[in-house]
């Protein structure tokens, strides 16, 4: 490629031999079929003085490194023209669950639902200093087994906690997070320590920067215990460390990216984390290790001072064992510093002011009608008939609005130019995989993606997101199998909130999973529902037998 940009610039800049011309102009061409376009002979002649004028900026804008951190001034906003945010909020708090004892055994408060443990701390029936030791401790006895752990942050932890423990005692309690301690999914900046997005190149990197999810987390009064690990750079569940395993199944990897944010949740050895979704990222690694996972409204959480893979993809989501968890912890994060370009602040209704039954609620019969009657998705959706009789089929309209596959043109764009810096010093040598399907040759396949194509896909996306809201603006929950046809490529095109939970278990023995869909800037309509299935069954309240009762 460089000989032959060499051959374009030498004959450009100085009028080489008609020959040389000639072979320019003949590669402009055939270069043009791969972008599906065909240029004439003259076409192509007249463009190589261009293609220098190019060349020329493309070299003085890299004589500076376009680092992760340097800010993106677009801001991509899901809401289409004439939507109203959410306003005003219901002035309604979360009730806690009342008369929560300590369990005889005391592993078991490693299930404890954040709801519980709150109760506790709040009753004063156990320290913020006690809760924190132990989960500690589950996190090191354990982490060998899962290698869920980047980083501990114990000094961090024990000063937090003791702080939680003196404001209870002068009667300040921040809320239901109050002295609850949680991991971070290790992409998240927390001034004096690694932040190593999980890969080799930034393995000893420290941010002295406080991303803003943490401290809004600060704000309520949790304690920090460990950055949890992510696949490289965001994909999968193998980073610097190893590969991080699924509880259920320690010989299988826990997908990812946000891989020790599920697996050490569903492990019970923490009561909740912090994941981040681009593209299935909070979804996949939560239905393979039987997690909650709430994947918020594009924008409903600042993303200041965490790794850039998508601008306009990348999300912030808790990860718990519930859904009531999941609205505890979305209700303490959301909202925007003004760093972020893409974050906005709205009201968060939860609980919805109207029941269950109350909800418009379809199902997508079009990916159920794929599935065997005995599965667990079509067992689950009778579930939901009995909360809600009023339940309708719909048609998901998968391939009528997603005719073509813009989501791999998108993050493959924007994450080739988030780590530029990292292709164009070659570190991309470092990473962990080095296969045709993984970062190093994405992004550098992706340098190649024209602007004018790159731009073209997000006006399609428009269209999508406009298309998407009428369609979802008939109900306020749809039901979807997780991994049925492009739904997820869709919605997270489309920034709608997902909310994902367990539903049963294959004949493996491994979790399976549905998802909630819901309308832009309203989870509590999803988390109301998911919340209620999970009143009346027990799937998230199994856990994985070898992390119980030890």
């Amino acid at each position: 490629m460089r000989k032959i940009w060499s051959a374009v610039l030498l004959t450009a800049a100085t009028g080489a031999s008609a020959q040389s011309r000639t072979d320019t102009i003949k590669w402009i061409q055939e270069t043009s079929s791969y972008y599906d376009l065909q240029y004439t002979a003259a076409e192509a002649d007249s463009a190589v003085e261009s293609m220098r004028e190019f060349y020329d900026a493309y070299r003085n804008l890299h004589n500076r490194l376009a680092v992760n951190a340097l800010p993106y001034p677009f801001a991509f906003k899901p809401a289409p023209v004439g939507f109203k945010m959410p306003q005003p909020a219901v002035k309604k708090a979360i009730p806690l669950p009342q008369n929560v004892s300590l369990p005889q055994n005391r592993e078991d408060l490693a299930f404890y639902s954040v709801g519980q443990l709150a109760s506790l701390i709040k009753n004063k029936k156990i320290t913020s200093v006690a809760l924190t030791e132990f989960f500690l401790q589950r996190l090191k006895k354990w982490d060998d087994s899962l290698h869920c752990v980047i980083s501990y942050t114990e000094e961090l932890a024990m000063q937090q906690a003791r702080k939680a423990d003196a404001e209870l005692a002068k009667g300040i309690y921040r809320g239901p997070l109050h002295g609850i301690p949680y991991g971070l999914k290790d992409l998240f900046a927390v001034k004096g320590t690694r932040t190593t997005w999980g890969s080799t190149p930034y393995r000893e990197q420290v941010i002295e920067e406080d991303a803003f999810v943490y401290t809004q987390l600060q704000k309520a009064g949790a304690v920090l215990c460990a950055k949890l690990s992510l696949g490289a750079l965001a994909f999968n569940d193998l980073w610097f460390g190893g590969q991080t395993k699924n509880p259920w199944n320690l010989r299988q990897g826990s997908s990812g990216s946000s891989a020790g944010s599920a697996a050490a949740t569903a492990a019970g050895l923490l009561p909740f984390a912090i994941g981040t979704e681009t593209w299935g990222s909070i979804v996949s690694p939560s239905t393979r290790c039987g997690a909650t996972g709430l994947r918020p409204t594009f924008g409903a959480v600042s993303r200041s001072g965490a790794m850039v893979l998508s601008w306009s993809l990348d999300k912030i989501g808790p990860i718990c064992r519930s859904a009531a968890d999941c609205a505890i912890v979305f209700a303490a994060i959301k909202g925007t510093d003004g760093v972020d370009p893409s974050a906005v602040a709205y009201a968060f209704n939860y609980p919805a002011t109207k029941p269950v039954r109350s909800l418009r609620i379809a199902y997508a019969a079009n990916y159920f009608d794929k599935l065997p009657r005995e599965s667990a998705e079509w067992q689950a959706l009778e579930v939901f008939k009995k909360l809600n009789p009023n339940i309708e089929a719909t048609t998901f309209p998968d391939t009528a609005y997603f005719p073509a596959d813009i989501m791999n043109m998108v993050i493959s764009a924007e994450g080739a130019a988030a780590f530029d810096e990292l292709t164009r010093t070659s570190r991309d040598s470092l990473i962990e995989r080095q296969d045709k399907g993984f970062w190093p040759n994405i992004f550098r396949a992706s340098r190649l993606i024209p602007a004018a194509e790159y731009i073209n896909a997000n006006r399609f996306r428009a269209a999508l997101i406009r298309q998407m809201h009428d369609f979802m603006q008939q109900w306020d929950v749809v039901i979807v199998p997780t991994f049925s046809g492009n739904q997820s490529a869709i919605t997270n095109l489309t920034g709608h909130p997902a909310l994902v939970f367990p539903i049963g278990f294959s004949n493996r023995g491994n979790p399976l999973s549905i998802t909630l869909l819901g309308n832009l800037y309203d989870e509590g309509s999803i988390l109301q529902a998911g919340s209620a299935f999970q009143d009346t069954t027990d799937f998230n309240k199994k856990h994985p037998p070898l992390f119980v009762g030890k």
